[in-house]
């Protein structure tokens, strides 16, 4: 009768654990944890910026919960097995060295096997929800980013703008058909160049896989680029290197991209969209792949505004081809530079790696 009273109790047990782990695990995506919760298990991850990070934000916490969860399940049987069956303990209750044996309990055994697995398939379920929801190219984007990376800096060029957002009042297409013909031709070496197109019939000088836009915001040694974007839009980035291997990653948005050249070579897919942007201001932007001596100062910023006043910086960037992107920020009212990046020097001559601007000196 008490083997039996206990078998029923390890079903029981393993029943509830079940039910409470994949209770934990159904929260994983889309309920936000509370509060106090995050700020014990965030571990320094910043709050997302789009939908699709606070996406990645709550799966993580949901995971960590369901890991302390378990943890403390473990503790507390590491801890019930050391005290309650130690030989000390068995030797005082006058019973024999060992405790019962339990290796052969079937119901328990089963337990022990499919709860791992339950917790394995809704880790694993969920986490490839959370990919699909981030990687999604079904976003309808309004705004279309090229961005280039290059040692070691980035190009921002406006590649499509849609509807009221546009600078010409409708679906605004922002290639430079000359440069990137140019770029087409770049593929093939001319005649008469010694050991021609040794890369699977392309020249080792093929920029063709680049895109070239007539609106274009360039950084350089003296100014960190900004990249002006609006909130509440859809947004899809196309990403390309111009050289080795970078990576596009801006905190708030939980994500890092590699950056590749010829990123369709590689099997990459270069795009990846956002649903929208929910909150307006400065957010800095990193190279998140060492990619050279200046790699720490490839620095960038993303700087969202209104819908409203992305219209009219797209305006004056178009009305004005030959301003400098500082000009095209003050006018809408923008810091005309970067403010993320202070007390950041840019400068690449720093031999002594001294990167710092004291701005009270």
């Amino acid at each position: 009768m008490g083997q039996r009273k206990q078998r029923n109790f390890a079903r029981k047990a393993g029943l509830a654990g079940a039910i409470a782990l994949g209770g934990l695990a159904l929260a994983a995506c889309d309920v936000q944890a509370p509060s106090a919760v995050e700020n014990l298990l965030g571990f320094g991850w910043p709050k997302g910026i789009t939908p699709e990070a606070e996406g990645m934000y709550n799966f993580w916490i949901w995971v960590w919960v369901v890991a302390w969860f378990i943890g403390f399940v473990m503790w507390g049987l590491f801890l019930t097995a050391i005290f309650r069956w130690s030989a000390k303990r068995a030797k005082k209750e006058g019973k024999g060295e060992f405790p019962k044996q339990l290796q052969y309990n079937v119901p328990l055994e089963m337990v022990l096997t499919i709860v791992p697995i339950l917790i394995i398939m809704g880790l694993f379920f969920f986490t490839v929800q959370a990919q699909q929801k981030v990687v999604a190219l079904d976003k309808d984007p309004q705004v279309t980013v090229d961005v280039t990376a290059y040692q070691w800096n980035w190009k921002f060029g406006y590649a499509g703008v849609k509807g009221e957002l546009s600078p010409t009042g409708s679906d605004y297409d922002g290639t430079d058909e000359e440069r990137n013909k140019l770029a087409e031709e770049s593929s093939v070496d001319p005649e008469g160049v010694k050991n021609p197109n040794p890369i699977h019939g392309k020249s080792m000088g093929d920029l063709s896989y680049l895109n070239y836009n007539d609106i274009e915001t360039v950084g350089t040694t003296e100014e960190v680029p900004v990249l002006v974007l609006p909130s509440h839009t859809a947004i899809e980035f196309r990403l390309a290197s111009g050289d080795v291997s970078h990576a596009f990653w801006v905190p708030e948005f939980l994500f890092k991209r590699d950056v590749y050249a010829h990123p369709e070579n590689n099997q990459q897919e270069r795009r990846f969209q956002i649903e929208e942007i929910t909150k307006e201001g400065a957010f800095v932007g990193r190279c998140a792949e060492m990619c050279g001596t200046y790699h720490s100062m490839m620095n960038f910023e993303l700087r969202v505004v209104t819908p409203e006043k992305f219209a009219d910086y797209m305006k004056f960037r178009n009305d004005n081809p030959d301003a400098p992107n500082s000009e095209a920020l003050a006018s809408i009212g923008e810091d005309p530079y970067a403010v993320t990046t202070q007390p950041f020097n840019s400068v690449r001559d720093t031999k002594t790696g001294d990167n710092f601007v004291d701005e009270n000196a």
